[in-house]
């Protein structure tokens, strides 16, 4: 019972694994992206742990549950249940902030109801969702939406030519006629030569008697200035047409005038701790809001602010002291929010868990990775059994147990080449083995700059006055710990100064949920066509969003049951399997294979089995950005942000003269395969480009032309360039802990 047994285990790419992980410990995971690390940990443990524990269910709650289908394995024993601390962004509505998310702001909300002066109410009324507690104005949002009437009209334009630019009033519309024909307006006069009386009167005037409508006005209608109009048909209601692009343009959200973006009611505000009330807190940075907690002495309060100081330690132990409580959960990256979910689970009193990390490390200065390593220490300290999938030889070092997946990735990994201690790790020949110990040198001659990019007197976010020269026609490396102003100053200020920057980020990429690599490199329809030529039927056949779609799932492959209050859930198509098409269409084949089993292919494998010129070039750049072991068919909603921040670096290999910022495109990537990254940003570069990093790895850092490093702390903290120069200058550098970090990088293998 004190190991985790996995026998023949054949899920994804696993090539009948059978494995012993000791529980109550901190097992790590490595090996090469594809490697077959996630298909063993999320895919057969989490996934069998869930499907088990769910079982356990009625009825009714499990057909509400996600359904996980049985992994492909002989057996698992001594699974305990699992909890997924994923990269997967919190998001949420507006409402969902930090101090919501992670229950401190509910402990908050007790302390000012038993504490605060004067007494206002319990608990329930000190939340922004709650009637008595929001703002009337706002309602408990802090912002309100605004309509932006430079955007809403073209003024070189009559009523007649189109001078309302939203749909929603367009010409001809019944809403335009209630303008058109109110026989208030010159209907072929410009709206820049509107007298003060008519603008008022298109925009504002309500309820206002007309004199000499047209016939075709509305008789039983009132006449209704736009704004008031807008307001009440877009804004004080749920409406479908409140939403798309031309919406977004015309509306800007703003600071609530009545709460000032407290997101609170006077009543609520007026009850203080000391001179600070509820929203106070909520607006303090959290490594500030610690200090003031601290001076609470009231012994009503003490257990309260036991349970606030323990969470709040955690936030800046894990490097995320400098957010705020109000801080919405939609705005946090992949890595602050699994450092989030992390500070959730540390208050938990369960033990006997087993909870499992994705590369927890990933956003993180190195100088804060053995902060995250206590934490790992902590969950495993309290009984709980740690799994780890992580490329970072930092955390690989607290690891109790190690298994290195391998050798290589795809169709050539899904084995387990190591497991053991770190020094055997260190000894063994596997990919990871050798790398683990292996530094790379100072660059030596760093480029010289052909001109710069200026950046004068910055203040976004937490930037302080910031003046900065970034060398063009080289490759700089912004660093800097997480929450010192890296990324408003380069994704931020940068793209505004020079709107020509290409921001090379870990967004989502534009496309539906049946978009996969295949149909966004534009490969896929020449594979349909090879298709439709070797069986001579219709290339429509091949399309999974056409004729050859599976009726059942309409081509999709899974069917979702939407739950209005619930989340989605989504299952495989029992009709199709998965596999999006009508059984007749995989009876065609391709040398050999049907056109599900040509989207099964890896970039790897798909490079040898096609030979077509339309097809091999964008393989190849998929290839040397590292992402040969996707699959062709694989949704680009299942690929992570550092995947799909490489898919649209392979689109740019061949172009030149670009103004480029990567946001830490080491995300995912193994030891073994930052080589072959920078090979890419040097080729970027080598090709006229000027590229702009935002990095933490060391390897990277080592290997810049030029370094700007942020800080020197987080917040409030941080904000100011505490060094410009190369990573040889940077070593030198005592004040700098990226400069420290480097240093003891190049020291000790």
């Amino acid at each position: 019972m004190d190991h985790i047994i996995i026998k023949g285990a054949r899920e994804n790419n696993l090539k009948n694994v059978s494995l012993k992980i000791p529980k109550k410990k901190i097992t790590v995971f490595t090996g090469v992206s594809g490697s077959g690390k996630s298909s063993l940990v999320f895919d057969t443990i989490a996934a069998e742990s869930q499907r088990q524990l769910n079982e356990t269910f009625s009825a009714f709650v499990r057909h509400r549950l996600p359904h996980y289908g049985q992994p492909e394995a002989d057996s698992l024993e001594n699974l305990s249940a699992a909890i997924i601390i994923d990269q997967k962004r919190i998001g949420g509505n507006a409402r969902s902030t930090v101090g919501t998310v992670t229950d401190i702001f509910t402990v908050i909300r007790l302390l000012f109801s038993r504490v605060g002066k004067p007494f206002v109410g319990y608990s329930n009324v000190f939340s922004f969702n709650h009637p008595q507690g929001m703002c009337p104005e706002c309602e408990g949002l802090g912002t309100v939406a605004t309509l932006d009437l430079e955007h809403f009209f073209d003024k070189s334009k009559s009523l007649n030519s189109g001078a309302i630019l939203f749909p929603g009033f367009s010409k001809e519309s019944w809403r335009w006629a209630r303008y058109a024909y109110s026989g208030l307006f010159d209907n072929d006069k410009k709206l820049k030569d509107y007298t003060k009386e008519e603008w008022y009167n298109l925009l504002y005037a309500d309820d206002l008697t007309l004199k000499n409508p047209d016939p075709r006005f509305p008789p039983t209608s009132k006449y209704e200035g736009i704004v008031p109009r807008f307001h009440r048909s877009y804004l004080n209601k749920e409406s479908k047409e409140a939403k798309g692009e031309a919406f977004e343009k015309i509306v800007t959200r703003g600071v609530c005038p009545s709460c000032k973006g407290t997101r609170f009611n006077p009543e609520i505000l007026s009850c203080k701790i000391g001179k600070y009330n509820i929203a106070d807190f909520a607006a303090m940075q959290v490594s500030d809001l610690r200090n003031v907690i601290a001076t609470i002495k009231e012994p009503l309060a003490a257990t309260m602010i036991l349970a606030i100081n323990e969470r709040l330690k955690h936030m800046i132990d894990i490097g995320l002291g400098y957010l705020f409580l109000n801080r919405e959960t939609a705005s946090l990256s992949g890595g602050e929010s699994q450092r989030i979910k992390m500070i959730k689970h540390l208050g938990s009193s369960l033990t006997d868990m087993t909870y499992i990390f994705d590369e927890p490390s990933i956003g993180l200065h190195p100088k804060d990775v053995h902060q995250l390593n206590e934490l790992l220490q902590l969950l495993r300290d309290k009984g709980n059994t740690v799994l780890v999938v992580e490329h970072d030889p930092d955390v690989i070092v607290v690891a109790d147990h190690i298994v290195d997946m391998g050798p290589k990735a795809g169709s050539n990994g899904g084995t387990v080449v190591f497991e053991g201690t770190l020094k055997g790790l260190a000894k063994s020949n596997t990919l990871t083995g050798k790398f683990l110990s292996r530094r790379n040198p100072l660059k030596e001659i760093p480029r010289t700059p052909d001109g710069y990019l200026q950046i004068k007197n910055a203040t976004l976010h937490n930037l302080q006055q910031v003046n900065v020269k970034i060398p063009k026609g080289v490759m700089t490396v912004v660093t800097g710990v997480a929450g010192s102003g890296k990324s408003s100053l380069i994704n931020g200020v940068l793209p505004k100064i020079y709107p020509e920057t290409l921001c090379i980020d870990q967004s989502a990429i534009s496309g539906s949920k049946r978009s996969n690599p295949a149909t966004y490199t534009g490969i896929f329809d020449t594979i349909r066509n090879l298709f439709a030529k070797k069986n001579k039927v219709s290339n429509s056949l091949f399309s999974y969003n056409g004729g050859g779609a599976c009726p059942e799932c309409r081509g999709i492959g899974s069917v979702t049951i939407d739950l209005a209050f619930m989340d989605p859930i989504t299952s495989i198509c029992e009709s199709c399997n998965g596999k999006r098409y009508k059984e007749e269409v995989l009876k065609y084949q391709l040398r050999g294979k049907n056109i599900w089993e040509v989207l099964k292919l890896t970039v790897a494998d798909a490079k040898d089995f096609f030979h077509e010129q339309d097809i091999q070039p964008v393989l190849q750049k998929l290839y040397e950005v590292g992402l040969d072991y996707i699959t062709l068919g694989q949704p680009l909603s299942s690929l992570s942000g550092g995947e799909r921040q490489r898919i649209k670096l392979a689109a740019e290999l061949e172009n030149t003269g670009q103004l480029y910022v990567l946001d830490e495109p080491t995300t995912g990537l193994h030891m073994s395969d930052v080589d072959r990254l920078m090979g890419i940003l040097n080729k970027l570069v080598d090709n006229g480009s000027t590229l702009i990093v935002i990095e933490h790895n060391l390897d990277v850092v080592s290997q810049a032309d030029w370094v700007i490093d942020m800080g020197p702390g987080a917040g409030k903290e941080g904000g100011r360039v505490i060094f410009e120069g190369t990573p040889a200058q940077l070593v030198q550098n005592k004040t700098s802990a990226t400069g420290i970090f480097l240093g003891k990088y190049l020291i000790h293998p």
